[in-house]
């Protein structure tokens, strides 16, 4: 049997009732090859280096600023990542921290997953880290010990290593957002080296607990001094991402 295209069809088949019938589903294919498909946005798996911006979009601070869980608040925590990845030839994109802040008397709390842009993240080996937030915080995100490496792509230690510094600063729950309730979980938002708690993340997603395996919000840390945070398997290293 002779096989017939959709306008083939449309001419055999004759009579004005069935070439009406046809154009109305001609015109509605037409119309679905138009209609984009939803789902995230599509990001290559690497980028190579010489484009218009520096290749790294995420690292993990390669030092803290030795103050606990003292950072300066979010806009120091900011300043430090614009500074290292400045360092490293990476400051034409702007930088944030990759932490949350809890509610206050006088201001909303800040969400982490809201202060970092919307992708696509790379390493600074070009590795794709994320193509965009939804990933970023499903099992697809692609942190661990081999990609959450620092802005001079030097690994960071962790399980196994020492000392181990999988400990990294978060202040958030799991889908990047604050965490409510009375008990203090940021350092007084980044802000104290004494009172407080910090929720902290492991970078290589190893450790034990019920939470060993999240990049963002693994446990919390015994305090907020430098000491405390070094006794649970920390550093006061934290996540940056470029927003552009």
């Amino acid at each position: 049997m002779r096989a017939f295209g959709a306008i083939g069809l449309c001419a055999a088949l004759g009579p004005p009732l069935f070439l009406a019938g046809c154009r109305r589903n001609n015109d509605a294919r037409a119309a679905a090859t138009k209609t984009p498909v939803p789902g995230p946005p599509s990001a290559p798996q690497s980028i190579q280096m010489g484009g218009a911006k520096s290749v790294t979009r995420f690292f993990v601070t390669s030092k803290g600023l030795g103050r606990g869980g003292d950072l300066g608040g979010l806009a120091g925590a900011d300043a430090h990542c614009q500074a290292l990845a400045k360092a490293e030839g990476a400051g034409d994109h702007t930088w944030r921290a990759y932490l949350s802040t809890m509610a206050t008397k006088t201001d909303p709390a800040v969400n982490a997953r809201d202060r970092i842009g919307s992708g696509p993240w790379y390493n600074a080996g070009g590795a794709l880290i994320a193509a965009n937030i939804a990933q970023l915080h499903s099992a697809d995100r692609g942190i661990n010990k081999e990609t959450a490496v620092t802005e001079r792509l030097d690994p960071v230690n962790g399980v196994g290593d020492r000392p181990n510094v999988h400990d990294i600063l978060t202040g958030s729950r799991a889908d990047g957002t604050a965490t409510v309730g009375n008990e203090d979980v940021t350092c007084g938002n980044w802000t104290s080296s004494s009172k407080g708690r910090a929720q902290v993340g492991h970078h290589d997603r190893m450790g034990q607990g019920e939470g060993a395996s999240s990049w963002n919000s693994a446990h919390l840390s015994r305090g907020c001094s430098q000491q405390s945070l070094q006794s649970t398997g920390g550093a006061g290293l934290f996540y940056c991402f470029a927003t552009n």
